[in-house]
């Protein structure tokens, strides 16, 4: 099973929205997925309408280190679709996982019981620095943050998410990599100087080596993202062509990219999900 965590230090960046469409495409695509939601804004927890709701969720999996799956784990209802609901609303587990002696590690040692049932776990995480931010970013064999093309974001990038990345790094002695980072530029606006600069920026300061790299899809600014939102859908099954005139690829054609850049061992998996979404 491959797991992947959505982080970033700086909120508003798209992570819920990020995951939630990674995650329904791949579906899609055949792939059996599991979306975690860490975030105590439990956005990703309400973005897919559910058949089936599980007595319990996140706060249970962390704090009890319960893992029956009939107990944890919701229905979407979409296929090959399942979720681990966020519900730590008043934020307990940062506590917990603090003052824990495995706190760090504790999503790392609960994983197992999932690989079985699942090809791909996406863990969506809260906009800010905490221990929880850190379990998930240990538990994980890829990290991908997204990041907007406007220069508070490309800073805070620099103070908040490497820094992050560098303080586990300490985690190695005890034989566990920091995962490599993806950076995915996200809400670009093609037509904006400044933006396309960031983008270039970015791009000089990351050349694709090493641990961290930007990633070369980019998500564009687009109402389309919005609209499956709202009607609960991943964003490829509502945008399957590039309206006429628009110089950015459909939503589909973007998650195809970003798909098979992450994970190209899928490669003919993703080829085939614009054969079976042209409708919702």
């Amino acid at each position: 099973m491959r797991v992947v965590s959505v982080i970033s230090t700086k909120g508003g960046v798209g992570k819920t929205t990020v995951t939630a469409n990674l995650g329904g495409f791949l579906a899609d695509a055949g792939l059996r997925v599991l979306l975690l939601d860490l975030d105590s804004q439990p956005t990703l927890s309400s973005y897919f309408p559910l058949d089936l709701v599980a007595p319990a969720g996140a706060y249970e999996l962390i704090a009890l280190n319960l893992t029956d799956p009939l107990q944890i784990i919701s229905r979407t209802q979409l296929a090959n679709l399942d979720l681990i609901l966020s519900n730590d609303h008043q934020g307990q587990l940062n506590t917990l996982l603090l003052h824990a002696p495995d706190g760090r590690l504790r999503l790392r040692h609960l994983l197992d019981r999932f690989c079985d049932q699942y090809d791909l776990l996406l863990i969506d995480t809260q906009g800010a620095r905490s221990v929880l931010l850190e379990m998930a970013v240990l538990a994980s064999d890829l990290a991908l943050s997204p990041i907007n093309p406007e220069m508070l974001a490309a800073r805070e990038l620099n103070r908040g998410t490497l820094k992050l990345l560098g303080d586990l790094e300490p985690f190695r002695h005890l034989g566990i990599a920091v995962p490599p980072l993806r950076l995915l530029l996200n809400q670009v606006d093609v037509v904006r100087l400044d933006a396309r600069m960031i983008v270039g920026g970015l791009r000089d300061s990351f050349p694709v080596v090493g641990s961290i790299a930007v990633l070369n899809t980019v998500i564009p600014n687009r109402v389309a993202y919005v609209n499956a939102a709202s009607l609960g859908l991943p964003v490829h099954r509502v945008e399957t062509h590039r309206p006429s005139r628009r110089r950015s690829p459909s939503a589909l054609t973007t998650l195809q990219a970003l798909a098979s850049e992450l994970f190209p061992e899928w490669q003919a998996a993703i080829s085939n999900v614009g054969l079976s979404a042209e409708k919702p």
